[in-house]
């Protein structure tokens, strides 16, 4: 009897063990979710936008500027330089007409370091939210209001919770350097159909930019812009670019980019991780016909994806690039 009453003792201390340990786990991911909560907002789900708040979006151009970024003082260098980028060994040289000549794939077919450009950017989320650094990236694409900006929507859209209130964009960032400052959103635009169940077929985010501190400066006249071309026709000559978690500067990589389905695009290229995704996906140099994301999240080891840049995205870009 006493071997039976202690076996029943042993098996309800496991018993209350197990359960203290689910109530911890659940009590841990509840706290996370508050802290993740404190940075989202619903904005217009039926349209898919979110007029930013000026007062977080300075709050986190400030967080950046205190901790993993610093500006460059006037008078050195506006851009880093690193082993590769356009021009460099396997890369074309800017304004090459890719599918005429003067391009050819990586090799081996491995991403790489990259020179960092004023155009392409690290995005950060600072905030008790579990991506305090950079965690996607972006590129500024050209728009008649000289302020727009092309990530992924699951950058900036955390499913059922909502926009992301803590977003700021360093553009040519490289090691802890933010030669053309830092900027944060005064809107985001994604489409309907990514609120509504995260479609990787609409992965794509357009955001409006300013630069705190900085009235009246236009993004595109700081760093450039890259042209966005809509129905791309593929397969094309391509570059992926993109900041990895891991890393202070960006890597890339060239291969053709081709049809992955109707509304996908797809680059073969290993180590492009986490992090590169909302990178652009470039050809003939400065052209976007793509942002890393959509299928499987942006993609595996082996490749990157896209949604295609037909109708759907470019409503979203009219849209982004004509509101106020």
């Amino acid at each position: 009897m006493f071997t039976k009453v202690r076996g029943r003792a042993v098996r309800v201390c496991l018993l209350v063990g197990v359960g203290c340990a689910v109530l911890m786990g659940c009590a841990g991911l509840l706290w996370k979710l508050h802290d993740m909560a404190a940075y989202v907002a619903d904005g217009d789900p039926a349209e898919g936008s979110y007029a930013q708040d000026p007062g977080q979006a300075d709050r986190a151009a400030a967080a950046v500027l205190d901790g993993p970024a610093r500006e460059v003082p006037p008078g050195q260098p506006r851009a880093a330089q690193g082993t590769g980028g356009p021009g460099g060994a396997g890369g074309p040289s800017a304004g090459v007409d890719w599918r005429s000549g003067g391009w050819r794939p990586s090799d081996p077919l491995v991403a790489r370091p990259a020179a960092a450009e004023p155009a392409i950017g690290a995005l950060f989320s600072p905030g008790e939210d579990a991506d305090q650094d950079h965690h996607c990236s972006a590129s500024v694409v050209h728009s008649p209001g000289g302020d727009l900006v092309a990530t992924a929507a699951h950058c900036v859209y955390r499913g059922v919770l909502g926009f992301r209130t803590n977003l700021a964009f360093a553009p040519g960032y490289r090691d802890g350097t933010a030669p053309y400052g830092v900027w944060v959103p005064t809107r985001i635009d994604v489409d309907p159909r990514w609120i509504e169940d995260q479609d990787p077929d609409y992965d794509v985010a357009f955001l409006r930019m300013r630069r705190p501190g900085h009235p009246g400066e236009r993004l595109e006249d700081a760093t450039g812009a890259q042209t966005i071309r809509f129905g791309p026709r593929l397969p094309a000559p391509a570059r992926v670019v993109g900041y990895p978690n891991s890393t202070e500067y960006p890597v890339e990589c060239f291969n053709t980019a081709r049809a992955e389905g109707p509304a996908q695009l797809r680059l073969d290229c290993a180590d492009v991780p986490d992090g590169t995704s909302g990178g652009p996906v470039l050809t003939d140099a400065h052209t976007l016909i793509g942002v890393v994301g959509g299928r499987d999240g942006g993609g595996d080891e082996t490749t990157s994806y896209s949604s295609l840049f037909g109708d759907g995205v470019r409503a979203v870009y009219e849209r982004a690039a004509a509101a106020r």
